[in-house]
């Protein structure tokens, strides 16, 4: 396993872009072959409050920066690649041996004369790019899928990507095989064809897919419906050389906002970070809320029982005020997730704060026990995705700018957070490293 030891650098050369960065950011190692990150260049933290997209003379970009070490030092390589933060951080996903990372868009790059949010086009294309050089990476191939694609994920296997999209008729699950290099043919299935359906008087009845994820097996998805605060598993099979998906099991309730979801490493369980915003509010203030989120664990039935299987709902717990983001620890026996607070809102709001912070929880993997073990904050706006490294030694959290003034002064970044191990494990910050603006996941592969 390689590592990148230079992370222990005082001076980290940070290449890749039109310049070269030095940053005296002292930090311990993370082990990892590919470190890759997504920024969403059109977005302000900001634009969520006045609607209004970046300053043109800002000159950020949407683009896939992609860490390794080259002659002792860290290099930073980065490629153009649409996306956007209004999806779930899982627009971002990366083959086990790092050689391939998808990458998918909510929100299309803005054109010349884009100046507000609602100026921008739907996104529809999922993007594969080309790692085996990691200090030049590379687009291999874009495939065309639905409309307002929310979340991807990549199977074990390496060769099938399954994405949500939520287009004004309705929500959907893609999946697209991938092979030496290129995309195959897109299947499309309607979810309200799988039994997961709404009556509301809202598009698609109120059925919004926000989040997918595979079963380490292969063999299942997990689909969050935040919008009803339910889990439906679907089953995935093939027949005939094509895909076939059915349910598998009863939906499940879990808290409100359910709008990211994980699989522990053994498939035993599926763990929600419920967020809990009101979807019925207009503005910024009334849709964030002031309690903390939630989280459910789900035990997740493998096999049918008696002809059905049966999901079972073991534990509830809660992590802070406006968690988005979730990361699950390689052993199983930790999850932590990332907490905007309200690091998003004006300065001039009576609600805005300057810290985010990490819950950390840790989980028993026999019974699915969540305990809250604390929060930990730093500084930085909107921060939402996060991963363990391959140990479970290091956490790494999206910082997607700085404030005004912060003390560190170095934009967005990755904070690196140790996980000190111990019979109460607990994090402690060990410092940033720099990114382009408008960061908002990151995820690591051999």
């Amino acid at each position: 396993m390689k590592r990148l030891s230079t992370l222990l650098s005082v001076a980290a050369c940070l290449a890749g872009s039109a310049h070269a960065q030095e940053t005296s950011v002292a930090l311990p190692p993370v082990p990892a072959g590919t470190i890759a990150a997504i920024s969403d260049g059109d977005f302000v933290a900001q634009s969520y409050a006045n609607g209004v997209l970046a300053p043109r003379e800002a000159e950020y970009r949407d683009v896939l920066s992609i860490l390794s070490v080259v002659d002792g030092k860290l290099q930073r390589a980065e490629l153009p690649v649409s996306n956007s933060v209004t999806a779930a951080p899982e627009v971002l996903a990366l083959t086990a041996d790092g050689r391939t990372a998808f990458v998918t868009e909510r929100l299309a790059e803005r054109t010349e004369d884009a100046r507000l949010v609602k100026d921008l086009r739907p996104g529809n294309r999922v993007f594969a790019i080309d790692l085996s050089d990691k200090t030049a990476p590379r687009q291999a191939d874009t495939q065309k899928i639905a409309d307002f694609p929310e979340a991807l994920a990549i199977d074990p296997s390496g060769r099938r990507i399954a994405v949500v999209s939520n287009t004004r008729e309705a929500s959907l699950v893609q999946l697209i095989t991938y092979s030496g290099g290129r995309f195959g043919a897109v299947e499309t299935f309607d979810l309200a064809e799988l039994g997961i359906k709404g009556t509301a008087g809202t598009p698609r009845g109120g059925v919004t897919a926000t989040n997918v994820q595979w079963h380490p097996s292969g063999r299942f998805l997990a689909i969050n419906i935040n919008t009803q605060n339910r889990i439906a598993f679907l089953a995935v099979d093939e027949a005939d050389g094509r895909h076939v998906l059915k349910p598998w099991g009863n939906i499940v309730d879990v808290g409100a906002d359910p709008f990211v979801g994980r699989f522990t490493p053994d498939g035993r369980f599926y763990i929600t970070s419920d967020w809990g915003r009101d979807f019925s509010a207009t503005d910024l203030d009334g849709r964030i809320p002031d309690r903390r989120s939630g989280m459910t664990v789900i035990r997740f039935a493998e096999t049918a029982a008696a002809g059905e299987a049966r999901h079972e709902k073991v534990e509830n717990a809660e992590s802070d005020i406006a968690a988005e983001g979730i990361a699950i620890s390689p052993d199983g026996r930790l999850v932590a997730t990332v907490n905007m607070r309200t690091t998003a809102f004006p300065p001039s709001s009576s609600r805005f704060t300057r810290e985010a912070t990490v819950s950390l929880l840790s989980l028993d993997p026999d019974t699915g026990g969540l305990a809250k073990i604390g929060d930990y904050p730093f500084e930085g706006v909107l921060p939402e995705g996060a991963t363990f490294d391959l140990t479970g030694d290091k956490l790494l959290v999206t910082v997607f700018q700085d404030h005004e003034g912060q003390k560190e002064g170095i934009g967005a970044g990755i904070d690196v957070f140790e996980v000190v191990k111990g019979e109460t494990p607990s994090l402690l910050r060990r410092g940033r490293i720099p990114m382009p603006h408008g960061l908002h996941h990151v995820a690591i592969a051999q």
